[in-house]
């Protein structure tokens, strides 16, 4: 398992640096090196990494200050903190705040690599085995959907390869999680696997964010920036909401799509890069070719293989086990003690439509266990995080209720329970602003009037 994991080690001291580098390289580990705080959260934002090893004493940037950045990012990255024997409290307290655990220098090599083993086997990536699991060491899915297990099969079978994939599906059913999870399995596992979200990179940022730029090339342009293609370089770049790059971009990726060379702003040369692109989107590409929104050929480029990922709502009878596992692995992460889901909640939760998908299940569960008293995790617990005590009653057969229609009036729910501020309605849904704010344009709602 260790071959398959990347620790990013963080200290000011040079030699310090070299010592971690040497002593997990020769235990089979990838290690990536920053000599401080800002330089390890920018890894961190673009890298793959499994596992932080941190100083606790740094300046600028110390041990805890980069421990609460990291898990705004990526809240289930676990970190391990080296700390000098004056700054023990430190590492305690951060450890009651969610670190894994921490040792005090000077520190025996052996003894650290025995340690972080023990910790990625109790962290590994993939969901628990619950009722009937697929896996494999480095991506699993606990899964009863006849769909979702077709999906994985299919999934098993690209990643060998380095064709691009495309892979569809509304908001929050857990595009990301299948892009990461191909990459794990993958030849490219050891090379970077670098996220770029394109619906809220504005489009003036995104070609810099991609092709990287010279010093001097545009105004504020003070130095030489790689872009996140290069980064990728024998790895996989993930595009998220791919649907929404603007025009231009779509020309400029097509024409990396075609030699696999880019340029960056301002340069005169252009460098080959070998990555495998991983698309994902919730919009209807189709349907935007025919309205002259999204090149046809750029489409057919990203998409030799098509992976769909169906919503919640078509597999109901993965919400008791994914429920069951939301609610273990946050009580946790927590320190909480044990809740469970009564019948009557677990019944809701599978007859509501969940428009957020595995998200927006997720983030309210998590809600609701705080919510929650006796152990016991009720309606009441789920009425008290913004849905509804009741899941929407079902239209007679002579006025069907559509799926859009049931989710349009979810999100006029949430915008009236927010008076209309949609950062806390996509909040309350489990679901980014981007969504929220796509869905509300798609379905024609008049936010003043919820003001």
């Amino acid at each position: 398992m260790n071959s398959l994991q990347t620790i990013l080690v963080v200290d000011d001291d040079p030699n310090v640096l070299e010592v971690l580098t040497a002593r997990l390289t020769s235990a089979g580990f990838k290690v990536i090196k920053a000599d401080g705080g800002q330089k390890a959260l920018a890894l961190v934002r673009t890298r793959q990494i499994d596992f932080i090893i941190s100083d606790m004493k740094m300046p600028n940037m110390g041990g805890m200050d980069l421990f609460t950045e990291v898990h705004a990012i990526k809240p289930a990255m676990p970190v391990l903190f080296l700390t000098a024997y004056g700054t023990i409290p430190d590492a305690v307290r951060a450890v009651q705040a969610g670190a894994v655990d921490y040792l005090v220098k000077p520190f025996d090599g052996r003894e650290l690599v025995k340690k972080l083993k023990k910790i990625i086997a109790r962290t590994s990536p993939g969901l628990p085995d619950e009722g009937s699991a697929e896996g494999d060491a480095a991506f699993s899915m606990t899964t009863r959907s006849p769909a979702m297990q077709d999906l994985f099969d299919l999934v098993k079978k690209v990643a060998a390869s380095s064709v691009n994939i495309l892979i569809l599906g509304e908001s929050g059913v857990g595009k990301e999680y299948i892009a990461r999870g191909i990459h794990r399995i993958s030849p490219r596992r050891h090379s970077p696997f670098v996220v770029v979200d394109c619906g809220s990179t504005p489009t003036g940022l995104l070609e810099s964010e991609l092709f990287g730029h010279v010093k001097g090339s545009f105004t504020h342009a003070i130095r030489d920036k790689k872009g996140l293609i290069r980064e990728a370089d024998t790895g996989t770049l993930f595009l998220d909401e791919i649907g929404n790059i603007s025009p231009e971009m779509q020309t400029r990726l097509l024409r990396f799509l075609e030699d696999y060379k880019i340029r960056r702003i301002g340069d005169l040369t252009k460098t080959a890069v070998d990555c495998r692109i991983i698309s994902a989107t919730n919009s209807d590409l189709p349907k935007d070719i025919e309205n002259g929104k999204f090149r046809e050929d750029l489409y057919y480029r990203l998409r030799v293989v098509t992976v769909t990922v169906p919503p919640l709502r078509e597999r109901k009878a993965d919400i008791p086990v994914l429920s069951r596992h939301f609610v273990s692995r946050f009580l946790k992460k927590n320190k909480m003690g044990p809740v469970k889901i009564s019948a009557e909640t677990s019944r809701w939760l599978c007859d509501y439509p969940w428009p957020g998908n595995i998200r927006e299940l997720k983030n309210a569960l998590e809600a609701a266990a705080v919510l929650c008293q006796n152990g016991i995790l009720t309606l009441k617990d789920i009425r008290l995080t913004g849905l509804p005590e009741h899941p929407p009653d079902r239209m007679p057969a002579s006025e069907p209720l559509s799926l859009e229609e049931s989710e349009r009036n979810t999100i006029i729910r949430a915008l009236e329970k927010t008076r209309g501020v949609q950062k806390h309605a996509a909040d309350l849904l489990g679901i980014s602003r981007r969504a929220i704010h796509y869905k509300i344009k798609k379905y024609g709602i008049d936010i003043p009037r919820f003001q």
